[in-house]
């Protein structure tokens, strides 16, 4: 059976995720690309460095969000979000980082820190787990769908 997704089974598969496509586009030229996120149930949050991408957005802010639950191809569920980027700065960023960091930053600490390891007084840099520039899309349109067999 295929179907559309209720508003809670929607909420339930961006929650649960943690990568999804963020989609934009450049002179007619679509650009994709895989980003970690966190859903708080009004935006998604996520954090970049300077780039390709992050130039995109500034230039263009409209952007396709899509993320997915799959258990095989004729078990899933897929969430497509049309939205506007929106740069964070101060405050703003912090709340943002602050959010992610709940969710985020436990899924990049590396396997060799983690205390089952045997490493003895493992350590890791946090530098790459905060990029320079944290942003949100700001929802404007969500669908869902899915197949089940």
């Amino acid at each position: 059976m295929k179907g559309e997704l209720n508003e809670a089974q929607i909420r339930n598969v961006l929650s649960s995720q943690s990568i999804g496509r963020l989609a934009c586009v450049k002179n007619k030229q679509p650009y994709i690309v895989p980003v970690t996120y966190k859903y708080d149930g009004d935006y998604i949050y996520g954090q970049t460095d300077e780039g390709e991408k992050l130039s995109i957005l500034r230039s263009n802010p409209k952007v396709c969000f899509e993320t997915d639950m799959m258990t095989d191809m004729y078990n899933w569920q897929c969430v497509l979000v049309y939205g506007e980027f929106e740069e964070l700065n101060n405050e703003e960023a912090e709340k943002a980082r602050s959010i992610l960091s709940k969710r985020m930053f436990s899924l990049m600490t590396p396997s060799s820190v983690h205390a089952h390891e045997h490493a003895v007084n493992a350590a890791t840099d946090d530098s790459s787990r905060i990029k320079s520039v944290a942003y949100r899309v700001k929802i404007v349109k969500i669908s869902g769908r899915y197949e089940s067999r």
